[in-house]
Formats: C-alpha cells, structure tokens, sequence
C-alpha cells in the first residue's frame, strides 16, 4: 500500500499505470511525471514509463490490509482507459467488493465507456465513483456519472481551468475543487472557487478543498475565506477513519 499525501485519501492502489492524454486537464499530468521519474529511478513497476500497463500481481493487494482505509483506486492511471479490457476492470471491481473494509474512491475521464460499461458492473457499496471536469466543456461526464449505479458519486474539479456556472449536482454526493500544481501550473480564480462552492451549499452537497495549487502549491495552502472546507459524504468513514455527525463536516 502507497501512503497517499492527497488530501481527500489515504491510500493509493494502481493495478494499471500509464494512460493517454484525452482533455486540457492532461496537459500537465502529474502522473505522468511521476511515473517517468520513477522509471528513470529503475522502479520495476514504471519500466514501460507512463504507457499502459497492466499489473495483475498486484490485484488482491487490498485485501491483505487489514487496517481499514479510503483508497483511491489508479492514482497513476485511469480504469476506464479505452485499451484496459472489461474482465480486467470487473476483477477490479471484484477485489473492492471483497475488501468490504475498505472504501474505494474510482475518478475517470472516460466517462463515455464508464456509462457503457455501468450496466455489467456489479457495484459495491464501498466503492465511490467519480469523473474530472476541468471547465464548462466537459460537465456532459457529469451526466454519465448519473447513469451508474454507484452508491456514491463524486466530482473531482481539479485542476479547475474556468469557472462552472449553473452546475447540475442532482444525484451527486460530493464535490472536490482543486487548483494545479507543478511548474507549469495554469491559474485558478478565486471567484471560480466560490461560486461552485456556494452551489454546493444550495444543493446540500458536501464540498472539498483541495488546494489554490501553483508552482509550490505549499505556499498558497488550501485556506478558503479564512478557513478550511474538508466536508465528506455522509454516513462513511473520513480519512481519519471518524464517522462524520452530518453531512456538513467542514473544520
């Protein structure tokens, strides 16, 4: 199990590595540095670079950790890659289900095929689903994350590249916002920020900040009008492993 500094996990499980990029939120992609990094490190598993892989060995990994966790599931990839073959993502899906302890946090581009395929998925209440939009041409994967039957649905808005006005959140259970970070890190406005999460507050669907990001993302912080939002679905383990009192959880 990689320990996870992302925010909103603890974990991370990559029974594929390497993707394709498919919008502008891939442009800078922090997976693929990494992954090349790594390669040029001479970490095994990184030996193909950030072209798609399989890894089958390490499939049943989760259900080896006994301690409960929030994981989030290709953090260096995406299951729902076009190349990455149905039986192997309904043995993903099967690994989850066991590992009841668990909860399991899937986001995707591909919300296309994550449609196509949500009719012979067989979905664990453990498991949360979510897709990335990063400006107002893409909340059509919204849509599509409608149409699944995952217990929970989520939004990864991050990296946000242009405000998102008039979001739609019907059915959706949690909301994150981010900024991009790295050394070519676009901007995020403030107002952008605000505003998705005062729709959130309207709708009653719980919202976190991840980050303002930037080049040194440590010097802007994740602070919003003075204060952390770090709100949580309800009725499920935080990353603390606390069973939030509502679902307004913010600290």
């Amino acid at each position: 199990m990689a320990t996870s500094k992302i925010e909103w996990t603890e974990a991370t499980w990559n029974p594929l590595t390497g993707c394709t990029k498919i919008s502008p939120g891939c442009k800078h992609c922090y997976a693929e540095r990494m992954a090349l990094r790594l390669r040029a490190m001479g970490v095994e598993k990184y030996r193909n670079g950030f072209t798609l892989t399989l890894h089958p060995d390490v499939l049943e990994e989760p259900l080896t950790w006994k301690k409960p966790r929030m994981i989030f599931v290709n953090s260096m990839s995406d299951l729902f890659h076009k190349d990455v073959p149905l039986a192997f993502i309904q043995q993903v899906f099967d690994v989850m289900r066991r590992a009841s302890w668990h909860q399991f946090q899937v986001l995707t581009k591909r919300a296309e095929r994550l449609s196509e395929l949500a009719p012979v998925i067989d979905w664990p209440t453990n498991v949360w689903m979510g897709v990335s939009v990063e400006h107002a041409g893409y909340t059509f994967r919204i849509d599509h994350l409608r149409q699944t039957n995952a217990h929970i649905k989520f939004l990864s808005l991050e990296p946000l590249l242009g405000p998102l006005p008039d979001l739609n959140l019907d059915d959706i259970d949690w909301v994150i916002v981010g900024g991009e970070s790295g050394p070519h890190a676009r901007p995020m406005q403030a107002a952008w920020v605000r505003d998705i999460r005062d729709q959130c507050i309207r709708a009653g669907v719980p919202f976190f900040f991840k980050q303002w990001g930037g080049p040194v993302k440590k010097r802007t912080g994740r602070l919003l009008d003075g204060r952390t939002w770090d709100e949580w679905p309800g009725n499920v383990p935080t990353v603390s492993g606390e069973q939030p009192e509502a679902v307004w959880s913010a600290s």
